[in-house]
């Protein structure tokens, strides 16, 4: 990471001074606390400048409407205090002079406006690019007094130099003696477009935390929920396990009532012949029923772990579908290649918190040309149903990895060649979890004889007549 040096500071401000003095500052804006968006008009032109203190990408720089997308800037419908006072203050202001204090990483600028009473005042716009003591402060120019700033520094912080609107604005203590420029400084690049240099490295660091913790953070919601359902097939298939010995009670119940003139009512057991199993065999029973009806009691703990079995298989079922589903969905996670991809993962697992933009986001399957056909990969379980129920036709060829979490791949080809089947049924292991396993079982068919059940997951499909191929 390279930090925002007072060099690349410098630089910057002198490729855009004459811009900025007299310009006029039309609209501020404050996505999160700690960044910026000032809508500058000057020379007949509109920018945005943008103003970023978070301790690891903390610059300044005029955005371009590309990286203005890659920052993913979202307004809060409810703006920060901070920004309702920079509003009420700047808006509309003229910024008459802007200063950067010898070697220091603060950017200053200086605008003439008016109170409340009509009264003109000269206020002062310190932006402070100094790692995780990065601030923006308002103060005024004549008192020295601030006005506010984004954040507010207390006692317990700083016992050097408190921050908070009513204190005094001092410097820093300590200034440096000369420019600074770090190692891999951006003020070294040859470029004569410093701004471009910033804007676009930094928009892509932003983009790419933004990128790593969106996907980190669907992986802690879907491993959450696949734990939980893993833990409870677990549970399931020990029950299931254990209700399969059911099966004694019907024997005991049928050795009893084979019996019935040979043993006596009320005894504490009776000892019988398993002609199923050729031994002789000894039944507990409860010695204050008679035979027949304890005959009637196995009878009755059979059909009840019966019945347990088969509602138990049927969960079972369910909790594999649903494990299966988890596991497609991390395996989506680990292929996305954009933002774009894990809003629409994110839209699939919590659709209520994905705002509507994203759910109705262009739904796009890679798609490739091999031998002069047309072949679609999907890279998460919205674009695998879109593959299956919008793209395809019935006599296109449908490609999936075996017991094996990938992607759907689908072939547009009336009469494909065994090499082309070949190539999309490799695609299909490319794109799937045993990617780099030595030997993986690849089913086609074609898509009539697919069927997506009724209220299953998005993905999800059942198919017949399918072929195997062995990569």
């Amino acid at each position: 990471m390279i930090n925002f040096d007072s060099l690349t500071l410098k630089i910057w401000l002198d490729e855009n001074k004459e811009f900025l003095e007299g310009a006029r500052i039309q609209k501020i804006q404050q996505p999160t606390r700690r960044d910026f968006v000032f809508s500058v008009r000057g020379k007949g032109i509109t920018k945005k400048l943008y103003i970023n203190i978070n301790p690891q990408y903390f610059h300044v720089c005029f955005m371009s409407k590309e990286n203005e997308v890659n920052r993913l800037i979202e307004i809060p419908q409810k703006p920060p205090m901070f920004c309702m006072l920079l509003r009420k203050y700047l808006e509309n202001a003229v910024i008459s002079k802007v200063e950067q204090p010898l070697y220091e990483r603060i950017l200053e600028f200086y605008i003439e406006t008016y109170n409340e009473l009509s009264e003109k005042i000269y206020l002062c716009l310190a932006i402070e690019l100094m790692g995780k003591y990065s601030n923006v402060i308002l103060y005024n120019y004549d008192t020295n007094i601030i006005l506010g700033c984004a954040h507010n520094v207390g006692a317990e912080k700083s016992k050097e130099r408190e921050m908070a609107g009513g204190l005094p604005y001092v410097y820093p203590a300590g200034r440096p003696t000369d420019w600074y420029a770090s190692e891999d400084s951006l003020a070294k690049n040859n470029s004569l477009d410093i701004n471009s240099v910033i804007d676009n490295y930094y928009s892509d660091c932003i983009y790419s935390d933004k990128f790593m913790r969106l996907k980190d953070a669907c992986k802690q919601i879907v491993n959450s929920k696949l734990k939980k359902d893993k833990n409870s097939l677990k549970k399931m298939q020990y029950r299931l396990d254990k209700e399969f010995d059911s099966d004694k009670y019907r024997l005991y119940g049928d050795l009893i009532m084979a019996n019935l003139y040979n043993s006596k009512d009320y005894s504490k057991f009776i000892c019988v012949y398993d002609y199923e199993n050729n031994k002789d065999i000894k039944i507990e029973l409860d010695e204050t029923q008679t035979l027949k009806e304890n005959a009637n009691r196995f009878y009755k703990l059979y059909n009840k772990g019966k019945n347990t079995i088969t509602k138990l298989t049927e969960l079972t079922a369910e909790l594999k579908e649903k494990v299966s589903y988890y596991e497609h969905i991390l395996y989506s996670l680990d292929i996305a290649t954009s933002i774009s991809d894990l809003m629409q993962i994110k839209f699939e697992i919590e659709p209520e918190k994905v705002k509507k933009e994203y759910s109705k986001s262009a739904i796009e399957p890679m798609e490739l040309s091999i031998d002069g056909c047309r072949v679609f990969v999907g890279r998460n379980n919205r674009q695998n149903d879109f593959i299956v129920s919008k793209l395809s036709k019935d006599e296109d060829y449908w490609f999936h990895t075996k017991d094996c979490a990938g992607s759907h791949v689908l072939l547009k080809c009336d009469n494909p060649t065994d090499k082309l089947l070949l190539e999309c049924a490799k695609l299909a292991k490319e794109y799937s979890k045993g990617a780099d396993s030595s030997k993986v079982g690849i089913i086609y068919t074609k898509r009539k004889y697919l069927k997506k059940p009724p209220a299953a997951n998005l993905g999800y499909v059942t198919y017949k007549n399918e072929r195997e191929i062995i990569l």
